[in-house]
């Protein structure tokens, strides 16, 4: 059976990732440029499988389309599926995603933030290339001995915890289903958010987003937490009130800030805007403070990831047209 897939969201390094692993497979698959929505639905007629990114809208009215097109399968190529209406896609077509493609890769940018900007090395460098080469304003602190607090210890959080315990930190962790044998085995505990909140001296946030976890971090939370704390974020824009968290930055309440994800990301992230004026104000107000960090959810952008994502996405289609079961479906 020949299986066409309709790709959305295409960047050059997709299309490279996923020719290399199709040679495998032997799907005929038809890139596009643009995020799927309304819009160019359409092109997915003729297609068997839809194949897709974060930033996708498929809504109800999308997925009737999809249904009349003839679309029997959406594949994410992602591990998050809130910008899918499960309930519209229920008994009509099916949706498989990627659950984790590198945790080791999230686990070790979230790193990459904290030590940067602890360091100022984003400062050091402009610094340095202009021929300054002052310390003033560098200095940053020993994390040996410090108190980090894990929200959420799913295996990217749980990688992380292990490399902050090789470098001497102290794990306070909350999670709503806590996993008591690798907190002994590497010495985390387990505490409430509010106790996670009044001691942890960097907290980075590793939980899905849903209606309980949704802007987790906002100005009652940031109210409990040590004055300086450091918040990275490498999981869902959503989980921070970006408004209360600019508050907490102008009040000196947050010492720095970590960002991977925003969460009106889908109308920037991805995308070369730099020849465009940002109409974005929260996100200029971001990018404005030099102790806030943001990358363009580039957290998981490894060689090893992408060909895991690739080498996941066409397993689970194989797996959907052979009729097997689907080990990554998504549903309610």
């Amino acid at each position: 059976m020949s299986v066409k897939i309709a790709f959305f969201d295409t960047k050059p390094y997709d299309e490279a990732s996923f020719n290399e692993v199709n040679c495998q497979f032997g799907y005929t698959i038809k890139y596009h440029k643009e995020h799927l929505n309304i819009d160019n639905v359409a092109l997915t007629k003729g297609a068997d499988v839809v194949c897709i990114f974060v930033n996708a809208v498929v809504d109800a009215t999308v997925i009737d389309e999809l249904v009349n097109n003839g679309v029997k399968l959406i594949a994410l190529r992602c591990a998050g599926f809130n910008n899918v209406d499960l309930n519209a896609a229920k008994g009509r077509i099916k949706v498989v995603r990627v659950p984790a493609y590198s945790p080791h890769a999230v686990a070790e940018h979230t790193l990459a933030l904290m030590l940067t900007l602890n360091r100022k090395i984003h400062k050091a460098y402009n610094r340095t290339r202009e021929g300054n080469f002052a310390l003033n304003g560098l200095m940053g602190f020993d994390m040996f001995g410090k108190t980090a607090g894990i929200i959420g210890t799913g295996k990217i959080a749980k990688i992380l915890i292990e490399i902050l315990r090789s470098m001497g930190l102290r794990i306070l962790a909350y999670d709503l289903y806590p996993d008591k044998a690798f907190a002994e085995k590497n010495g985390v505990e387990y505490v409430s958010l509010d106790d996670l909140y009044c001691n942890a001296d960097i907290i980075s946030l590793h939980c899905p987003l849903n209606k309980e976890t949704e802007y987790i971090i906002n100005k009652h939370s940031i109210y409990k937490m040590k004055n300086g704390v450091m918040i990275i974020n490498t999981g869902r824009g959503k989980l921070i009130n970006t408004h209360d968290l600019i508050q907490g930055l102008k009040n000196k309440k947050i010492g720095a800030a970590g960002l991977d994800v925003y969460e009106e990301e889908s109308h920037y992230f991805y995308e070369d805007r730099s020849n465009k004026v940002m109409d974005d104000d929260i996100l200029a107000r971001l990018l404005s403070f030099n102790n806030v960090i943001v990358t363009s959810h580039q957290a998981f952008f490894t060689k090893e990831a992408l060909f895991n994502i690739a080498e996941t996405t066409l397993q689970n289609i194989k797996d959907f047209i052979d009729e097997k079961p689907l080990v990554n479906e998504v549903a309610i």
